[in-house]
């Protein structure tokens, strides 16, 4: 008898079921996105990250390179008198530079921080220009302007500063070389006095190119020379140059010492000039308040525009101030982007400001100045 086995039944696998398109589509996109993070955490940009730097009161204390607690403006020679609050002077920190490039992914960050800006790293380093160089060239403003907001301080209060006005230096192949020297002392262009840069250069760029006729003190003898300006190229077109760099030197009555390390560029200089002020007047120049602003100054008073003013709106923030003072020219940037609890008032020279304080002090009518608008 012959046996037969029932062949085994082996049941079809069920089809395999497709992702749907739209979910793999998604994971491709979320694959790429992760490899694009990747890049972005290691590719450089081309950009530098502005945001809101320490704060300093002009009235207190900073610690000097020695580790010492010392006055920021120190005043010898001269009465002062107590004071109360403060007059902040505020900075920007600039994170990256040419040598230590930020990621696509810290300036793409940044970008959605209303306390910080993402701007081009070339316009904070020109091309060329290394972080050395910057620091350096930010350390001879902060110098100058110490010296301008003495200067405009003093004159504020009635002193005689005795400005002068120096070459320091003459380019090669410019048109100055030849008829101007290093240690020349500009008194006249065009029979005009000048004491300031900015004199100076007005006087050349009216002209539009016209010689200029410039008298300079030369070793204790006055001599008389004249010089064909030559128009500036690329962001300089429209601006007439003659090639020398200058200084400016000042007598001054007594002694006024500012304190502050690293820290560079010219836009303390209005708030300098408050703090020396405040400290040579009877009472509390802001009230008792706590004031802070920026902008630079010139040595007859004038408060100019300065980078970075949203940051340190942001800056100002921060450390609790009431009020801001800040420069006239700068006031676009400023409507839309102020903190709140803080508020701008705009101002356009040194008296302005001190106009300012009076009114804050005395309880006056804080509507009735200018502000931002």
């Amino acid at each position: 008898m012959t046996l037969f086995e029932t062949p085994g039944v082996i049941a079809p696998e069920p089809p395999r079921r497709r992702m749907p398109r739209g979910v793999v589509a998604g994971i491709w996109a979320l694959i790429v996105a992760l490899l694009a993070l990747l890049a972005m955490s290691f590719l450089p940009s081309p950009y530098v990250i502005e945001r809101p730097g320490p704060v300093y009161n002009t009235l207190g204390e900073v610690t000097d390179a020695d580790g010492k607690d010392v006055p920021l403006i120190a005043i010898d020679g001269a009465e002062t008198y107590p004071t109360d609050g403060s007059l902040d002077l505020l900075t920007v920190q600039v994170v990256g530079s040419p040598e230590q490039r930020l990621s696509w992914l810290d300036a793409a960050v940044a970008w959605f921080d209303p306390t910080k800006a993402v701007v081009p790293i070339e316009q904070i380093f020109p091309t060329g220009q290394t972080s050395e160089q910057r620091s350096e060239q930010n350390t001879a403003m902060m110098v100058d302007s110490q010296a301008d907001a003495t200067a405009a301080a003093l004159t504020h209060l009635g002193y005689d500063v005795s400005p002068q006005l120096q070459v320091t230096a003459v380019a090669d192949g410019s048109p100055a070389s030849g008829q101007l020297q290093a240690g020349d002392r500009v008194l006249q262009a065009n029979g005009t006095a000048v004491t300031t840069a900015d004199g100076l250069r007005r006087i050349i760029n009216d002209g539009a190119g016209a010689p200029v006729q410039i008298l300079v003190d030369r070793g204790g003898a006055q001599e008389s020379v004249t010089v064909t300006p030559q128009e500036g190229t690329g962001d300089a077109a429209g601006i007439w140059q003659i090639g020398i760099t200058l200084t400016v030197s000042y007598t001054f009555p007594f002694d006024v010492q500012v304190q502050l390390n690293n820290v560079g560029g010219p836009s303390a200089g209005m708030m300098f000039a408050l703090g020396m002020i405040d400290q040579l007047t009877p009472g509390e120049l802001n009230g008792g308040a706590q004031v802070a602003g920026t902008g630079t100054i010139t040595a007859d008073g004038e408060v100019g525009p300065i980078g970075g003013i949203r940051q340190k709106l942001w800056g100002a923030h921060d450390a609790g101030a009431q009020y801001f003072l800040a420069p006239e020219s700068n006031c676009d940037e400023v409507v839309g982007h102020v903190p709140d609890g803080l508020r701008v008032f705009s101002v356009s020279t040194l008296d302005d400001a001190v106009d300012v304080l009076d009114a804050i002090s005395s309880d006056a009518d804080l509507d009735a100045l200018p502000t931002c608008s």
